[in-house]
């Protein structure tokens, strides 16, 4: 069992029949009242969200969550292939279950898929990737006192903030929890 006050980013849960897996949290005290925890959660079979308040007693039961390394393969346009290391089975995904993932991975790369009860509801990229420039508009020469950043297009199509000094061609590091650039490889 965890407690409302136990919440976390990522932990998954429980209630009214369904899984449900922590987005967002706030551990609210008012002045007047009793505390409560203000949580956004997924349910993880549908992909619906809600907002919703708990009463930080609360219990709820501990979904069990099964992870398991595997290779991204292809994209057919409809569908995502992923590959088992182990069995060398393909597991297709739906477009919803990878589209917040896909844009950090190429072929051939890693990433974590998360199961309940032998269904894939997400896929985690590795926290750190090396991406290419493929197209960004050249800096200006002189203007980087300010510490400004310029849109970038990588490989995988994701477009990164990045300094003024990063030209197309060159290969970054990506923090894939965050979406930020990190620094030049």
């Amino acid at each position: 069992m965890i407690s409302a006050s136990d919440f976390r980013k990522g932990v998954t849960f429980e209630m009214d029949g369904d899984v449900y897996q922590i987005i967002d949290f706030q551990h609210v005290k008012p002045g007047k009242g009793a505390a409560f925890v203000r949580a956004k959660i997924k349910n993880v079979i549908s992909g619906a969200t809600k907002e919703t308040t708990f009463n930080p007693n609360d219990k709820y039961p501990k979904a069990h969550i099964e992870t398991k390394e595997m290779q991204y393969l292809y994209n057919d346009g409809e569908l995502y292939y992923f590959m088992d290391n182990e069995t060398y089975e393909q597991l297709p995904l739906a477009k919803e279950d990878v589209e917040e993932a896909i844009i950090y991975i190429k072929e051939n790369d890693t990433a974590i898929i998360r199961f309940y009860q032998g269904k894939a509801f997400e896929v985690v990229p590795p926290n750190f990737v090396e991406l290419v420039i493929t197209h960004t508009e050249p800096g200006v020469k002189g203007d980087t006192a300010t510490g400004a950043t310029k849109p970038a297009t990588v490989e995988t199509g994701a477009v990164i903030n990045v300094p003024l000094f990063i030209n197309e061609g060159d290969k970054i590091k990506i923090d894939t929890r965050t979406g930020e650039y990190l620094s030049r490889v």
